[in-house]
C-alpha cells in the first residue's frame, strides 16, 4: 500500500461508511440523498480519471504518421538536392532548400497542434468533471444552512415561514459534522484528477475546490463551536441553579 498517493478504494469505503452512519442517524434526510450521489460519483471517478490520463492512441498514431511522412519527404528532397548539386543546377538547389524549410515549418505546426490538442481534450474533460464536485460542495452547504445553533436556546416563537428545527443539540452537531466530512471527501475525489493528470490548469481547478470546501467547512465548524459553547453555558447555569 502506497502512502504517497490517494487510494480511491479507501476513499470509497470511507464514503460508504459515512453513508451508513447518516442513514442510521438521519434516515430519509436530504443529506443522505446527497451522500448517495457522492458515493455514486466516487464509484466512477477512478475509471474516469484513468481514462482521461490515458494516452490518446489514435491521436498519437496520427502524430507518428505525420513525423514519418515528413522524414520521408525531407529525405527525398535531400536526395534531389544532392543530385542537383552534382549537376551544378544552383537554382534548383535553392528551390529544394526552400521546399525543405516549408515542410519543416508545416510539420512543426501540425505536430504542435496535435500534441496540444490531446492536452486540451484531457483538460476539458477533467474540468467538466471537476465542475460536478464544485456543484455538489455547494449542495452540501445548502443542507446545513437551516441548522442554526441559536435555535437551541431560543425562547422566541417561530413564524409561519421559519424552517422546522426539531433537532437536539447533539443531532445538530452530528449533522454538521457529517457535512464537513462530506466536503473533505469531495475535495479528495477532485484531487484524484490532479494526481492522474498533473496539468497546471487542472491542478489550479483542484486547488480551487480544496479552498472552497475548506472555507465551507470552517463556517460549519463555527456553528459546531457555537453549539458546544451553548451547551457549556447551559450546563454551568444548571449547576449554579442546583
Amino acid at each position: 500500500m502506497s502512502y504517497r498517493t490517494l487510494d480511491v478504494g479507501a476513499i470509497l469505503e470511507t464514503l460508504r461508511r459515512l453513508e451508513r452512519r447518516i442513514d442510521e442517524r438521519f434516515p430519509r434526510s436530504g443529506l443522505l440523498s446527497v451522500c448517495h450521489e457522492l458515493v455514486s460519483l466516487a464509484e466512477d471517478v477512478q475509471q474516469r480519471a484513468n481514462a482521461i490520463a490515458a494516452p490518446n492512441v489514435a491521436l498519437r498514431a496520427t502524430v507518428y504518421v505525420i513525423i514519418s511522412a515528413g522524414v520521408v519527404g525531407l529525405s527525398i528532397i535531400a536526395f534531389a538536392i544532392k543530385f542537383r548539386i552534382g549537376s551544378a543546377e544552383l537554382l534548383s538547389v535553392f528551390q529544394g532548400v526552400d521546399a525543405a524549410v516549408n515542410i519543416v515549418v508545416l510539420l512543426g505546426a501540425a505536430l504542435f497542434f496535435l500534441i496540444s490538442l490531446e492536452t486540451r481534450l484531457k483538460r476539458n474533460h477533467s474540468l467538466r468533471d471537476l465542475h460536478t464536485f464544485r456543484s455538489i460542495a455547494h449542495v452540501i452547504d445548502m443542507h446545513q444552512l437551516t441548522k442554526d445553533p441559536s435555535s437551541i436556546l431560543s425562547i422566541g416563537s417561530a413564524t409561519a415561514s421559519s424552517p422546522e428545527r426539531a433537532m437536539s443539540s447533539f443531532e445538530i452537531t452530528r449533522y454538521l459534522d457529517y457535512c464537513t466530512e462530506m466536503l473533505s471527501l469531495t475535495s479528495k475525489l477532485a484531487a484524484l484528477y490532479a494526481q492522474n493528470l498533473p496539468d497546471p490548469v487542472v491542478i489550479d481547478a483542484v486547488n480551487e475546490i480544496e479552498s472552497l470546501t475548506t472555507n465551507l467547512s470552517q463556517k460549519i465548524w463555527q456553528k459546531i463551536t457555537l453549539v458546544g459553547t451553548s451547551l457549556g453555558g447551559a450546563t454551568s447555569s444548571a449547576s449554579r441553579a442546583k
